[in-house]
């Protein structure tokens, strides 16, 4: 019988909706949690690091998951049949559906990151993109593919950011309701069928959209919260928010960020680490790292300049 290797004690500390995922919890006997979060109600993602030597069965679970091997891998093969697939290594991806259980021969390190999708979640975007009934659209499973999207997005968009920091989760909400988008474009039964067009916001939606942003911009905001207020689905707003406005939901929100921290810093009573709090960073060293790749100064220079 094979056995775990005894990792080290993790320092994150799990507390969220993605507890409640089959695949996260078998990992979390032999793997060490980096990272994880829940953003809005449709994507939740983990990030792991793993050094075992062992079989992982994840049994029937009730959502999908986008995996990408970060680092290492090699030694992983999917169990199916006689010969196991092998295949595993950095950069590569798997797809594995709701309600298909599935084996797999663990040897060695890893490092992965998950984005977890439950059914629900799936089945409301099959209604919202295609106006057809969610059991029509299936989700293969798919082992040790290349898919630069998904690599790119994870690796450049998701992973750098500060999971907890309201600044950042819209970004990781918008990553990951674009690759839900992606998986349901690029690999579904139905990916022959064209997304629902629609036409920009009207004025009226986009005032009040705008008036929630500005009312919110020190709260872990989601593209699910604010297309709520629009009375759109996710998958939509982003597409007649950009064709409004000129850029992503989460591009301005972060933009209205920053111009709130620059008023801000005028107010030589305030504190850089106080004005980093109500902008939504998580601390004075990350407003530091958003500000001065949105402006080119640092939060003390600006400041510096204004006077």
């Amino acid at each position: 019988m094979i056995r775990p290797q005894k990792q080290d004690v993790p320092m994150f500390v799990p507390n969220g909706r993605y507890q409640n995922f089959e695949v996260y919890n078998q990992l979390i006997g032999d793997a060490e949690l980096l990272n994880a979060g829940d953003f809005g109600d449709s994507i939740s993602a983990a990030h792991w690091r793993r050094n075992a030597d062992v079989m992982t069965r994840y049994t029937d679970p009730d959502h999908h998951t986008i995996s990408l091997y970060v680092n290492g891998g090699t030694g992983i093969k999917r169990q199916i049949g006689p010969d196991p697939l092998t295949g595993g290594g950095p950069g590569r991806c798997c797809l594995m559906p709701a309600h298909l259980t599935s084996d797999w021969v663990v040897n060695g390190e890893v490092e992965l990151f998950h984005l977890y999708i439950p059914h629900s979640a799936w089945e409301r975007a099959v209604v919202e993109a295609f106006d057809i009934e969610p059991n029509a659209v299936e989700v293969p499973e798919k082992t040790f593919f290349l898919d630069p999207l998904i690599e790119q997005t994870i690796r450049h968009a998701m992973l750098p950011l500060d999971w907890d920091a309201p600044a950042d989760r819209m970004a990781m909400s918008s990553a990951g309701q674009m690759l839900m988008g992606h998986m349901l474009r690029s690999y579904s039964s139905k990916r022959d069928l064209e997304f629902r067009v629609r036409g920009g916001l009207s004025p009226q939606i986009r005032r009040r959209v705008f008036d929630f942003i500005e009312a919110n911009l020190d709260q872990p905001l989601s593209l699910e919260q604010i297309s709520a207020e629009a009375g759109l689905s996710p998958y939509h707003f982003a597409r007649m928010f950009r064709q409004s406005v000129g850029e992503a939901p989460h591009k301005y929100v972060l933009r209205r960020r920053i111009e709130a921290a620059k008023q801000m810093l005028r107010d030589p009573a305030r504190s850089v680490a106080d004005i980093a709090h109500a902008t939504g960073f998580s601390s004075q060293a990350h407003l530091t790292t958003r500000f001065s790749g949105f402006t080119g100064l640092t939060p003390a220079k600006f400041r510096s300049v204004a006077r």
